[in-house]
């Protein structure tokens, strides 16, 4: 257990790793709080469905739980607040919803800094917007680079059991944003194929909201989750381990002197008379 958990604010009685292969947790509130907490408005449908929208209107955020598909999460940016979205991000509705939460503070902290910071669209060779940037979090932590096919290149875990891909050349926006036919995409399992869950990213998603991404993916801390809640972690194929409570910590001599002072004195021993070999014989009664 890390050595600064706090057991009592811990979400869960064991500890899933590795934390790509935990699923999607019931609640979505962890992932809408970063923008909430900015102010921005929330509506809600008749379905459960949940919207976000920033102050002016240029960046929305759904909570799709009875969407169309199976993208639970969708977020867009937009430079004019009625034209088409400049980029758009898609979370699956089994993604660790502690990577969604990792990607909406990026968000929010990008939004604050205005609009050219979470429409700052990727730029090869600069030193803050270069692509790379990206994915340098999964090299640094053993990722292995490959490409397995021609157009596309993917970024794997050591144990292949999660992945980025990205695609080169021209793609269709409108298809980037609807589809999993995305630049960015990162998944769990052991192909792309058949996911165990997703994440979708377009081609001009700011780069530093990609980072805030992949450096939660690949980060070796395991992820808490309830043993009970088997929709939220992948059985079989992940590694659970008990959360305990700390244990109290040893007494100090000044704690064993406190002690010892508030401990009521003892009582001396009563005098209870005993029969020994030694005792006199009592007398016998006089008869009568």
């Amino acid at each position: 257990m890390p050595p600064d958990d706090d057991f009592r604010t811990i979400d869960g009685d064991v500890y899933v790793s590795p934390r790509y292969l935990a699923r999607a947790t019931a609640i979505g509130d962890p992932g809408l709080d970063p923008l909430r907490d900015l102010g921005w408005e929330l509506h809600n449908d008749d379905l459960g469905n949940a919207y976000l929208n920033a102050p002016d209107r240029k960046v929305r955020l759904g909570y799709l739980p009875e969407g169309d598909d199976d993208g639970l999460w969708r977020i867009n940016a937009y430079k004019d607040a009625f034209g088409p979205p400049v980029w758009g991000v898609c979370f699956n509705d089994s993604c660790p919803t502690e990577f969604v939460t990792a990607f909406t503070t990026a968000l929010a902290e990008a939004y604050e800094q205005g609009p050219d910071s979470y429409l700052a669209r990727p730029v090869s060779g600069n030193k803050d917007r270069d692509p790379f940037l990206a994915v340098a979090p999964l090299i640094n932590r053993g990722w292995q680079i490959d490409r397995p096919r021609w157009g596309a290149f993917t970024v794997q875990s050591p144990d292949g059991l999660a992945g980025l891909e990205y695609t080169t050349g021209h793609l269709d926006p409108e298809t980037e944003l609807t589809t999993r036919d995305a630049r960015w995409q990162l998944w769990a399992g052991t192909s792309n194929s058949r996911p165990l869950w997703y994440a979708t990213a377009s081609t001009d998603t700011p780069v530093a909201l990609l980072k805030a991404i992949t450096k939660c993916i690949s980060d070796p801390a395991p992820l808490p989750r309830w043993r009970e809640d088997t929709y939220s972690y992948v059985e079989g194929m992940t590694r659970l381990t008990p959360i305990l409570p700390p244990r109290p910590p040893a007494p100090t001599p000044l704690d064993v002197h406190r002690a010892a002072a508030r401990r009521p004195a003892a009582l001396p021993t009563a005098s209870i008379p005993r029969w020994s070999t030694t005792s006199r014989p009592a007398l016998p009664s006089p008869r009568r």
